[in-house]
């Protein structure tokens, strides 16, 4: 009887040690008694219980967005030791979701004494289509451009090798994984493998999954990102200025977490600040019926011509060729 509770232990305490490695909350059912945590225990007679990774240094690396309700979705903010996929549904959402994890990059390395850089694996089919990153651009984003390293390789085995070599070096702030659409080569099994390595480390990889449907992956989180009005620029006595574009504002719906969400949430990215901010929904107000979005002013008339149209020349009819 001794021999199969310790055994049963043993067990239970090796399902907990995969589902925190797949970042996902053990099963109270395999619970051995008196254990209240989903870490092994180091048990000692007459002693309490030790709870092996119950402790600050182990507890989940997360950045808060600021925004209350999106943070208690993801239980306290984003995830920085896994994999977080970024997904737009068209190509023309790119500049969205790389706008995105440009932020996420930029609130990564807010320290000027830290080095660490970001690594973007760029997809060559996606640059071909939306370009690639500016420097100033860059710097207005609030990133460094001395903090980007960008990567173009040729085939998404290599990209897969890449991210896994980078984050295996630790060497790395944040991996970003371009990928388009919804690549045989890039399954459950290769998305499991770069998951598990991003959870070792303790480092996070940004999957930026452009012009792609939902699928099943071992992601994390995964958030769908869509652009969103922006609002007006204010100046320095609070009035808003007339035409102008205030910062970028994010839609994101969270299609996967651990807790279901079914209401949307939109996002402020400030690049002086370095940090998101919720945004309101912007409506634009309802026009009358017939009047233009954008109206501009009519053409002038035309000049140096004639105020009446001129007769036609007369009328030659050729005779049928048979």
């Amino acid at each position: 009887m001794a021999g199969d509770a310790m055994a049963r232990e043993t067990l239970c305490a090796l399902r907990q040690t995969i589902a925190r490695l797949e970042g996902r909350a053990p099963d109270r059912m395999d619970m051995p008694v008196g254990q209240t945590s989903g870490a092994p225990t180091n048990r000692v007679p007459g002693k309490t219980p030790v709870l092996f990774g119950a402790g600050p240094e182990t507890a989940p690396r997360l950045l808060p967005f600021g925004h209350q309700a999106l943070d208690e979705v993801l239980q306290g903010g984003l995830p920085l030791d896994a994999m977080v996929e970024l997904r737009g549904h068209e190509l023309r959402d790119a500049g969205a979701v790389s706008g995105f994890a440009l932020a996420l990059c930029a609130s990564l390395t807010m320290d000027e004494q830290s080095r660490r850089l970001c690594l973007w694996i760029g997809e060559s089919v996606v640059a071909m289509e939306t370009g690639l990153p500016h420097i100033e651009g860059l710097a207005d984003h609030g990133l460094p451009p001395g903090r980007l390293l960008y990567a173009a390789p040729k085939k998404i085995d290599e990209a897969l090798w890449l991210a896994e070599a980078a984050l295996a070096s630790r060497a790395f702030a944040a991996v970003l994984l371009e990928v388009r659409g919804n690549p045989a080569r890039f399954g459950l099994t290769e998305s499991r493998r770069l998951s598990l390595k991003a959870r070792a480390v303790g480092r996070p990889v940004f999957v930026l999954r452009q012009a792609g449907d939902e699928e099943a992956s071992s992601a994390a989180l995964r958030l769908h990102i869509r652009p969103a009005p922006a609002s007006l620029r204010f100046l320095s006595d609070g009035k808003p200025l007339s035409g102008s574009l205030g910062h970028p504002r994010f839609q994101l719906t969270v299609e996967k977490s651990r807790l279901p969400v079914l209401t949307d949430f939109f996002l402020e990215w400030n690049p002086h600040a370095r940090q998101f901010r919720p945004a309101d929904v912007f409506r634009p107000a309802a026009l009358p019926p017939g009047t233009a979005a954008h109206p501009v002013a009519a053409f002038s008339a035309s000049a140096d011509r004639p105020d009446r149209a001129q007769p036609l020349g007369h009328v030659v009819a050729f005779d049928r060729a048979s």
